[in-house]
């Protein structure tokens, strides 16, 4: 069963939001595990790639949005379709519950303190507890 862990930052914007998804892409890979990115839209799509090519100067994470035809791709942004191929680690950026989060190992929830986004984590945190998920939070 997948492991789900919220990470609920201080901050009440999307950039804040997408640098804190940049921080767990990198742990992950760390790990070496590969990484696909959940967005709401196009738009919030885009922005986390652009983000991913230039929020750091000492790091470099390659990546694409789905669907790509790039072999060997750790980390994969997509906002409709899963990845083809096996991911992982799921980040979740919508207000939406993936419908294919069981394919992956662990998920990351990643929240602000916008209160669309605050109301909409904590009604996935209820569901998923009442699916019998094993859920960690972290307070940043």
């Amino acid at each position: 069963m997948t492991r789900i862990a919220f990470y609920v930052g201080q901050s009440s914007n999307l950039q804040a939001r997408l640098l804190l998804a940049c921080k767990l892409v990198e742990k992950a890979l760390a790990q070496d595990m590969r990484v696909y990115i959940h967005t709401d839209q196009l738009s919030t799509s885009t922005r986390m790639d652009e983000l991913l090519w230039t929020y750091s100067d000492l790091s470099f994470i390659p990546h694409a949005l789905n669907p790509s035809t790039e072999q060997g791709l750790k980390v994969l942004i997509g906002h409709d379709d899963p990845p083809a191929d096996p991911y992982e680690f799921l980040i979740n950026l919508s207000n939406q519950i993936p419908s294919f989060l069981e394919r992956f190992e662990r998920m990351a929830e990643v929240l602000d303190q916008e209160e669309s986004i605050l109301v909409a984590g904590r009604k996935r945190y209820q569901i998923y507890r009442k699916q019998g998920y094993n859920l960690d939070y972290h307070q940043l």
